[in-house]
């Protein structure tokens, strides 16, 4: 939802964005095309995820109920915020980094309204409805990884003025939205930037080509990422708890003894770093 992540004009309608940048979803129309791409979209994921996301997105995806349409916002919310206190609310597309995570410390999760047009059916560059809602609510149905990203947002907010957006995007892109899963189910996804991609799905926990390295804070903090291609490197955590814990401590001095400090590349290994096999497979000796 940074919108430093693009440089092209941006598609939302922000005539009618209120002071938080929110927006009425019922504002925006959707038409039988639009509903019928959307299916087509979610039926392709579904089928594919059921072998690849962790099982809390599973879980989470069946309590949307959201096959056979667009979703409604509203009628979501009505069981997402009993289940952990999540609010999903109607954005016109990138907001401003400040407002953005001022929702996440609120535990108000902004999902852009437009959906994309068929022949982005496989790649677009800003996030829309599908990929805001597919890729990320279900897995705020989890009340840990939910706390994680609210606990981002509040540091976030304590960071930003220190100049530290460049660290705070890097931990954001890494977990949230291309985050890898390694428990009981072997390894898995959770990362939204992942799910809502048919392709990047089996790439990302299948093929040879990228690294997977362990989680480390520090070197997540440190390394660039791409936006013009699948990753070159994920990072892949042990459980959600374990993520959660990760925002319990005040990372003000680890974030300015790092910003000294340059940026790695996601093209390398480092010393120190953990890789992890695709999955099914060990790493060679």
């Amino acid at each position: 939802m940074y919108g430093a992540h693009t440089d092209n004009e941006l598609r939302g309608d922000y005539t009618k964005a209120k002071a938080d940048f929110t927006v009425e979803q019922r504002d925006h129309v959707y038409g039988e095309a639009d509903h019928a791409l959307w299916r087509r979209l979610y039926a392709r994921q579904a089928q594919l995820l059921q072998s690849y996301a962790c099982r809390e997105f599973r879980d989470g995806l069946a309590r949307m109920a959201a096959a056979d349409g667009v979703p409604d916002l509203d009628a979501v919310n009505a069981r997402l915020v009993p289940a952990s206190g999540w609010r999903l609310v109607a954005v016109p597309g990138f907001i401003p980094d400040e407002q953005f995570f001022r929702h996440l410390a609120a535990r108000r999760f902004p999902v852009t309204v437009w959906l994309r047009r068929p022949e982005e059916f496989d790649y677009l560059v800003e996030p829309d409805i599908f990929h805001d809602f597919f890729g990320h609510v279900p897995m705020l149905f989890d009340r840990r990884f939910g706390d994680y990203v609210q606990r981002y947002g509040e540091q976030a907010l304590r960071l930003l003025p220190h100049g530290a957006l460049p660290l705070l995007a890097r931990l954001y892109w890494y977990t949230v939205e291309f985050g890898l899963i390694d428990g009981d189910e072997g390894l898995r996804v959770y990362g939204a930037g992942i799910l809502s991609s048919g392709g990047e799905t089996p790439y990302a926990v299948d093929s040879d080509e990228p690294r997977r390295l362990r989680f480390e804070l520090s070197r997540c903090l440190r390394t660039a990422y791409r936006i013009d291609s699948y990753q070159k490197t994920y990072f892949v955590i042990r459980s959600l708890a374990a993520l959660a814990d990760v925002m319990t401590r005040d990372l003000s001095t680890l974030v300015e003894t790092l910003q000294a400090q340059p940026t790695l590349s996601p093209d390398r290994l480092y010393d120190g770093d953990e890789p992890v096999p695709p999955r099914g497979r060990r790493l060679a000796a």
